[in-house]
């Protein structure tokens, strides 16, 4: 990775402003196996995730090659292990000093929305990491269950409206509450 942090992608616009990191940035991770390319729900192919674009569109057979592909079965988050989860979130951006905004963890998905002086990627492995750790220490599951997609969403917020945008989005435009935080 190149020392820039605006190299990797080539379609952020950086307004003028001195620092290198955005305001925030809205993270979003699925769980193993729940949405699988070629599945109804839509979804985007990383070489291609541009915003705008659209998802892929459904394709069944693709869909079955890709869930008889799976080592493990899908991953859901029921109520226990979503509180563990937004517990490590919390957890986390305490230890590093990021400043946590919101965050929703869902039974498929998870959706935060941080500030932090390092690059997206590295922040949500280590969101990742820490939610499984949690839930291994708290015998859900063992040691080496596949609880995450591989990769994931990382949009950078720059503006004030941007980031208020996203945090309502994690907060109040994810249907029902499940675990959620919102910074006061």
């Amino acid at each position: 990775m190149s020392a820039n942090p605006l190299s990797h992608r080539s379609y952020f616009v950086k307004p003028l402003n001195p620092d290198p990191f955005p305001l925030a940035y809205h993270i979003t991770f699925t769980c193993y196996g729940t949405r699988l390319h070629g599945d109804t729900i839509g979804t985007v192919q990383r070489t291609r995730n541009i915003p705008g674009t659209r998802c892929l569109r459904p394709d069944p057979a693709r869909s079955r090659r890709m869930r008889r592909r799976m080592r493990q079965p899908p991953y859901e988050l029921d109520t226990p292990r979503r509180k563990i989860v937004l517990e490590a979130i919390i957890e986390v951006c305490a230890r590093r000093g990021w400043l946590l905004l919101a965050a929703h963890v869902r039974t498929r998905h998870v959706h935060v929305v941080l500030r932090a002086a390092r690059l997206p990627e590295g922040v949500m492995d280590d969101l990742k990491a820490y939610a499984s750790r949690r839930l291994t220490e708290a015998g859900f599951d063992w040691k080496d269950r596949r609880r995450w997609t591989r990769h994931g969403s990382t949009k950078w917020k720059w503006t004030l409206e941007e980031v208020g945008s996203a945090v309502d989005y994690v907060v109040r435009g994810q249907g029902e509450p499940m675990e959620v935080y919102e910074m006061k």
